[in-house]
């Protein structure tokens, strides 16, 4: 019914509508580049850095703190194991990616791979699966779904976060990040396959986070874990970025998407169709710079 001259996609849904009533969609250049435009009906509106709005600084400072740390014994984790961690819904996972783990597994001694009963139904044909491929049963653990808060502040007791490439962690790709939680992620072509990537990259440490084939996404789960030293000064300076980076700053990213808001009414007030855009931060266009 368009109740509104111009009408936008935000959020709701990580992928094009395919609505010809639906104008533009706001996201960023990493996730929806513009050489997969065609794979989308809306026009894109890039933003600088991560299209992703989070608000840990108000809401979750308390993972800032060392005092006020959970314990692994807190949950029945092993003190002594190098542990894997991925925290998606269990949907995202499809058996490439699951054969990737159990490889990694397999080759990084006295490791195990944390995972939620989300749903509850997939953990018996998940470790049925691990089995099949070799892995032990002990190097498989399910914890239940936390609420929000617990489920960031335990989140820091993994080693390093495994990224599902078919759908990426979006909110809980937030999450571990503010816990502080290295991840290594694998962007494809769609929207929901290049969130995680997003995230990373609006760190800052983006490089030591992506890869670019299941073969190096292996390949830098297993060195990060057998290398301890170099995995925690990639965690030291992620947990040093909290509160710099772009990708926490909600402010900075209120501020450009008005400036977005502004761009589209701006086009639509001079008669101008709907046009793919990127929005500069000191863009003189926009009453915030002057």
């Amino acid at each position: 019914m368009q109740p509104a001259p111009i009408q936008v996609s935000y959020m709701g849904f990580p992928g094009t509508t395919g609505a010809d009533y639906i104008d533009y969609l706001v996201t960023d250049e990493f996730v929806s580049p513009l050489r997969y435009s065609h794979i989308y009906s809306e026009k894109l509106v890039h933003l600088p850095h991560c299209y992703f709005v989070n608000d840990y600084k108000q809401k979750n400072r308390d993972v800032l703190d060392p005092t006020c740390q959970h314990k692994r014994s807190d949950y029945g984790l092993p003190e002594d194991k190098f542990i894997f961690a991925c925290f998606n819904q269990l949907y995202k996972m499809d058996p490439e990616i699951f054969n990737t783990w159990c490889n990694i597994l397999k080759r990084v001694p006295n490791s195990a791979l944390w995972l939620l009963k989300f749903p509850a139904a997939g953990e018996m044909r998940l470790r049925a699966y691990a089995a099949a491929q070799g892995v032990q049963p002990e190097q498989i653990i399910f914890t239940d779904v936390a609420m929000k808060h617990e489920h960031i502040r335990r989140s820091a007791l993994a080693d390093l976060c495994l990224d599902t490439p078919l759908c990426n962690a979006h909110t809980t790709g937030t999450d571990v990040l503010w816990a502080g939680l290295p991840m290594v992620t694998l962007p494809l072509e769609k929207m929901a396959t290049r969130v995680a990537g997003s995230l990373c990259l609006a760190t800052g440490l983006g490089e030591e986070m992506i890869v670019n084939s299941m073969k190096e996404y292996e390949e830098q789960a297993v060195t990060l874990a057998l290398n301890r030293p170099k995995l925690q000064a990639l965690t030291k300076k992620l947990k040093e970025a909290r509160l710099t980076c772009p990708l926490f700053d909600t402010a900075r990213w209120v501020r450009n998407l008005e400036r977005a808001f502004l761009k589209m009414w701006n086009l639509y007030c001079s008669g101008q169709q709907p046009q793919h855009f990127k929005v500069t931060e000191n863009d003189f266009d926009f009453p915030y710079d002057r």
